[in-house]
């Protein structure tokens, strides 16, 4: 139901012609948009973890974002330019935990640690965002229905 819902809105919204249902010249200021959305609220996410498990101190706000930044760009030059998979899984990991670990300034384990709280969190926030546009989804149907 969630699934449908989610292509409804799609198509109602964002496809148009196959084409993103924006004029030529926005498409790229969207996608930089979006990017940008998304990196911060990945450094939202990681910021969350550091504070819970390196302290106030060493996780700020402006590190968590260059990780995110520095993390998404690196693991995505991985992904493109190396043909194996596993490999380019694997150094994207270790990456993204060489990141934490230096600009949180703790060790192997606190940056293991913040990658899987960061995940956890991350879930929990979607799992939440899940509920609410299914309750959304069940109010507009009913909303539709009843008109």
């Amino acid at each position: 139901m969630q699934n449908q819902l989610i292509q409804n809105i799609l198509h109602l919204f964002l496809l148009k012609n196959g084409r993103w249902g924006l004029p030529e010249g926005l498409t790229l200021i969207f996608a930089l948009v979006w990017f940008f959305v998304e990196l911060f609220i990945l450094a939202v996410v990681l910021y969350l973890a550091g504070l819970i498990v390196v302290g106030k101190k060493r996780a700020l706000l402006s590190d968590a974002f260059m990780i995110s930044l520095l993390g998404t760009v690196l693991s995505t030059l991985f992904a493109i330019f190396i043909p194996y998979g596993l490999i380019a899984l694997f150094l994207g990991v270790l990456v993204w935990l060489l990141l934490i670990k230096r600009l949180f300034e703790t060790g192997w384990l606190g940056a293991i640690a913040v990658g899987i709280l960061a995940i956890i969190i991350f879930v929990a926030i979607l799992v939440l965002l899940a509920l609410a546009f299914g309750i959304l989804g069940i109010i507009i149907k009913w909303l539709f229905t009843t008109l």
